[in-house]
């Protein structure tokens, strides 16, 4: 995954409500989970693997960049050893360019397949229910569990699935392959890590609570403008009198969304020049004591080279996997909430009522 992506990624992870990690799932919904995406399974091998692919090209890359300076610093071999080396790492990079297609096609392929299949069984279901049901629930709840829920649980198939695996086979390979060409300088460059995931969760809490005010506000607004753009509504407000007023609660709500943007957007700027500003500090580190182990011989300067471009792909993933539990639990809810419609008991075709044994 590329590294800006991953920075947005772990940006959204920090930003979702950690309260989710509290609530219990019944017994037996990953099983469940299992079954969804049963139909899906060869698909989901393929996407697996071409994330692995692309893990791979992400750590062969900067060993084969050090390796052009180890080669032009001692002046071994030929232009044409050079030569090759660039050219095979050009192709490295259109692999990667197909890779990243192939991967999108699968993720929208089995994306898709799963809000269709979702959709299709709780409208299904649904259709089956008692009249009685309908007296008894909100329509809006109904359309936001085919909706909402249901494309947050095409998320878990996604972009939390490719996410985790993409960012867990990184983290390793990174870190192994950089541990390899030097333990002290990946040691030190991890120490910083928490200068930045600390701060990082304290922006997503603020973040999360901004974020649901002006959700709530937005739905406030929403249902003014229902209710006031209708000449029901628009009769009340001339016979009251009450337009000025009127006017001023719609503005005063619309003036804190406006804020809340500008702070969601200054929060998201500081998220990523903070994370930045920490990758280019562990830059420095690798370049000022990687260039000193040179110096002594113990390091060569290929592996400087090399290590400070695998330091580029090893935050990014440190920081998303710091929160990746609030991001399965996520998804596992939004399945469990689709799950409690489908397991509503439908209307018993012989009797027009509940089903026999049915469960209150």
């Amino acid at each position: 995954m590329h590294p800006t992506m991953t920075s947005m990624a772990a940006m959204r992870s920090f930003r979702r409500d950690p309260s989710v990690t509290g609530r219990r799932l019944p017994p037996g919904t990953v099983r469940r989970i299992l079954g969804v995406a049963r139909p899906y399974r060869r698909d989901l091998g393929f996407f697996l693997g071409l994330v692995v692919g692309s893990s791979l090209i992400g750590v062969v890359t900067p060993l084969l960049a050090g390796n052009i300076v180890n080669r032009i610093a001692s002046l071994e071999g030929t232009s044409g050893d050079i030569v090759r080396i660039a050219l095979f790492i050009a192709g490295l990079a259109v692999v990667d360019a197909a890779i990243s297609l192939g991967t999108r096609w699968y993720s929208a392929r089995i994306g898709e397949g799963v809000i269709y299949d979702l959709r299709s069984q709780v409208f299904a279901h649904v259709q089956r229910m008692p009249v009685a049901f309908f007296t008894r629930t909100q329509t809006g709840a109904l359309v936001s569990r085919l909706n909402n829920d249901v494309v947050g649980a095409q998320q878990a198939f996604t972009s939390t699935l490719s996410g985790v695996v993409s960012n867990v086979i990184g983290l390793v390979l990174t870190a192994g392959v950089m541990l390899t060409l030097s333990w002290q300088i990946t040691l030190l460059s991890l120490v910083l890590v928490p200068l930045f995931v600390l701060p990082a969760r304290r922006i997503g809490g603020r973040l999360q609570e901004i974020t649901r005010e002006s959700y709530e506000l937005n739905a406030s607004m929403n249902a003014t403008m229902t209710e006031r753009f209708n000449v029901a509504g628009a009769l009340l407000v001339k016979l009251f009198g009450r337009p000025d007023a009127e006017e001023r609660s719609f503005s005063g709500r619309a003036a804190r969304v406006r804020d809340i943007g500008v702070l969601s957007a200054m929060y998201g700027r500081f998220f990523f020049t903070a994370l930045t500003l920490v990758a280019a500090l562990a830059t420095a580190l690798v370049y000022g004591l990687g260039g000193w182990l040179a110096f002594t011989g113990s390091l060569s300067p290929g592996d400087v080279v090399a290590l400070a471009l695998l330091l580029s792909r090893l935050y990014g993933p440190l920081t998303a996997l710091a929160n990746v539990r609030v991001d399965v639990m996520s998804a596992m809810v939004s399945f469990d909430r689709v799950f409690e419609v489908l397991d509503l008991p439908p209307m018993d075709p012989r009797g027009g009522g509940r089903r026999p044994g049915a469960r209150r």
